[in-house]
């Protein structure tokens, strides 16, 4: 109780009722879902310049500079070549092994990137934060920017990869757009959901990488998951084909690798809801569950 009656951890009724007279709001509160929204539309322009800058400013120093973007996933994909398709024969019954693995790895690569970055985005950033007032979905939209860029790049790479092992170019390949446009609604939904766990759980950034490598092996990246796993029950290898990362894959291993027999009866039925579904219930809970948090950002 301090000296004027008033009690110091509740808040001063009159106060209260000036602020609710003049219009004033609690500092950082969560706005509508309309207006969030706005908001956010309005800094698109930021979005797009911050994810530049950062992009630039990531491989500054190194002495190959942003060729590190297309550098790093094939050096992981030459390696599995190595142990999985030379050692431990995964190739085996795969018609065009290189083309099929490297379109798996940077397919991946794209969702597991756009994870990890989003689990930092919110805590990496508590300085800007706090400094200044904008929507928070801004950071972790602007690392699913990012990782867009970098795919970009990594798809020209891969094209010239598989027209060189004999894909060439048919009408499939027109479905390269839509693939990855579902596939990148579905990393925003998740970049969110990894933003918000990142800012409560510190430990997140460690674990969530092992999570992502388990994730990686049960998705058919490096081998054909009907062969390897056959003797798994019947509703695992369901799980296994329908799970969102092997059906985006199995799309884009479909649209760029149809002249080598990789054709429709490799995918899931419904392959095509599927991927629309999984990319709706992605961004929509992705997003809900990180606007839920908005006013809690950067304040611990």
């Amino acid at each position: 109780m301090g000296p004027d009656g008033v009690t110091k951890d509740r808040p001063d009724p009159q106060a209260a009722e000036l602020a609710a007279k003049y219009g004033l709001s609690v500092s950082g509160a969560r706005p509508g879902l309309a207006e969030y929204l706005r908001r956010l539309w309005e800094h698109r322009y930021f979005i797009a310049e911050f994810a530049r800058a950062r992009s630039s400013a990531k491989y500054t120093r190194a002495r190959l500079g942003g060729f590190w973007f297309v550098l790093t996933p094939l050096m992981n994909a030459a390696v599995y070549y190595v142990i999985f398709g030379l050692l431990l024969g995964t190739s085996r019954g795969v018609e065009d092994f290189i083309s099929f693995l490297v379109t798996g790895v940077f397919i991946f690569t794209f969702t597991r990137d756009t994870v990890t970055a989003g689990v930092k985005s919110i805590s990496g950033e508590r300085g800007l934060i706090r400094a200044l007032h904008f929507p928070r979905a801004v950071l972790p939209l602007t690392q699913v920017t990012m990782k867009l860029r970098q795919l970009v790049i990594s798809m020209l790479v891969l094209i010239v990869i598989v027209v060189a092992r004999g894909n060439y170019p048919d009408w499939e390949w027109l479905l390269i757009v839509p693939v990855l446009a579902l596939q990148l609604v579905f990393n925003t939904g998740l970049a969110m959901w990894a933003a918000r766990l990142g800012s409560k759980v510190s430990d997140a950034a460690q674990w969530l990488p092992f999570v992502l490598r388990v994730w990686m092996y049960g998705s058919g990246v490096l081998y054909m998951v009907e062969q390897r796993a056959d003797d798994l029950p019947t509703w695992a290898l369901v799980i296994l084909d329908m799970q969102p990362a092997a059906v985006y894959i199995d799309l884009m291993r479909y649209a760029l690798m149809n002249t080598h027999n990789f054709g429709a009866q490799y995918l899931p039925p419904h392959v095509w809801l599927l991927a629309l579904g999984w990319a709706l219930l992605s961004l929509v809970a992705g997003f809900v569950y990180f606007y839920r948090a908005e006013e809690e950002y950067g304040r611990d």
